[in-house]
């Protein structure tokens, strides 16, 4: 039903710097789950003035988070501790990802990864599935339950994995197109064709994975890239040919704007210029990074002016330590630090809504609290702790409160969590 929110309304344009600030402010969302009105509260329209109204005083009211790269079969695995990134996989993640073929396993733990999400003010989010077609199937059901977007695809792998984690080229070209035919633009879904990366696919994997960017129209792509020196030291020697990391999902068809590669912490001169080219996407993710000691990946180094690479960011559970996209940006805002680079809050925070939803190609549909874009909202408390009660009482700005929350946020400051209009996570107060 339609239901009117309130309280400090803070959401982003195209740019950082664009960002509408409503002191006394409301979000009016339609019987289809999408916004009616945004504005100051005493400009309500008196058409929505006897509408139901959800009143959270001095919290924010911004759009929800936007996670930009998550596995769902390691919604357990936070705090595996592994050597580097390779040993980890081979240790915990794939054995992990073997259970995920029994459907009725992943059905249940579909449930619990998107609670964990949006308890976690988390909206929307591109995720990396299982091999299985079961998983993703899963994940697909129940987030249309929830009137959700998500982005996922059947993760693809053909070399060097156990055979409970292993397809073959074949296989999952197969299996991801009938996907994609069942669940692509149902609803809030998108499919996203997911070759885990260069590693574990063979030559034959790339290339159907890059015909299946092709054929399938508004597909996504996501892989991972350069995240650890170990894993760059491999692919020299799977592909000895190719110049080098980049250029081997490049020689198969892989980049485009449509193209998501999570880390991208090792990238040379040549790499950056030849994503920035095809306007690929970068996703940043910072505690994973921190975890599994892969690297700091420099944000000025990727948005160098003569050749910027597109940004996300993500979350990367389980290599990364918290669902919580705060948690997440003051990662992001340390990593940068160390590499000479002081982000604003302002920064931090369009990253993680506007800026996640534009290279996402979702920008149209999500990450911004404006009419017609579904009505998903973050509630955030900004003295949800005694300590960020203590900071804020310092803050006399509204990227003063953003930073504190930023640096010292986590799931206790999700006040509520709003999906297409219907409150789906609300924190009891003492």
């Amino acid at each position: 039903m339609t239901r009117i929110v309130t309280g400090e309304l803070v959401t982003f344009g195209v740019t950082a710097e664009e960002c509408l600030h409503v002191p006394n402010g409301a979000v009016v969302s339609g019987d289809d789950g999408r916004i009616l009105w945004r504005g100051a509260r005493q400009d309500l329209p008196e058409a929505y003035r006897a509408v139901p109204v959800d009143d959270f005083g001095d919290c924010l009211i911004m759009p929800g988070f936007i996670d930009a790269h998550i596995h769902f079969p390691q919604y357990r695995m936070l705090a595996a501790p592994g050597k580097d990134l390779l040993d980890w996989l081979t240790r915990f993640t794939f054995p992990e990802e073997a259970r995920y073929g029994d459907a009725a396993y992943a059905a249940a733990a579909a449930e619990k990864f998107l609670d964990r999400l949006v308890s976690h003010g988390t909206t929307s989010a591109m995720v990396f599935s299982s091999v299985h077609k079961e998983c993703a199937s899963a994940l697909f059901a129940a987030a249309a339950r929830r009137q959700m977007t998500i982005l996922t695809g059947k993760t693809m792998m053909d070399r060097d994995v156990p055979a409970s984690v292993c397809d073959s080229a074949e296989a999952g070209a197969r299996e991801s197109e009938a996907l994609y035919r069942q669940w692509h633009g149902k609803g809030r879904l998108r499919y996203v064709v997911s070759p885990r990366f260069a590693v574990t696919s063979t030559e034959a994997q790339l290339k159907v994975s890059g015909e299946l960017l092709k054929s399938l129209p508004d597909a996504l792509m996501q892989t991972h890239l350069s995240e650890s020196i170990g894993e760059v030291v491999r692919i020299r020697s799977l592909y000895p040919n190719d110049t080098d990391y980049t250029d081997v999902y490049d020689r198969f068809g892989l980049l485009s704007e449509r193209s998501v590669f999570a880390h991208g912490i090792h990238l040379s001169e040549r790499e950056c210029q030849r994503l920035s080219e095809t306007r690929s996407v970068v996703a940043h993710c910072p505690t994973s990074n921190l975890f599994l000691g892969s690297g700091l990946m420099s944000m000025a180094h990727l948005r160098q002016g003569s050749r910027p690479v597109r940004l996300a960011i993500g979350t990367d559970v389980g290599g990364g330590s918290s669902y919580s996209m705060l948690s997440t940006l003051r990662a992001a805002y340390e990593v940068q630090m160390l590499t000479g680079y002081k982000p604003s809050a302002f920064e931090l925070f369009h990253l993680a809504t506007r800026g996640n939803a534009s290279v996402l190609r979702l920008d149209e549909e999500i990450g911004a609290l404006d009419a017609g874009k579904w009505a998903d909202i973050a509630v955030i408390d900004p003295k949800a702790t005694p300590v960020l009660a203590s900071r804020q009482e310092l803050s006399e700005t509204l990227e003063d409160r953003l930073f504190a929350l930023a640096i010292l946020g986590d799931d206790r400051a999700i006040r509520a969590t709003y999906i297409a209009g219907k409150k789906m996570h609300e924190r009891k107060l003492a």
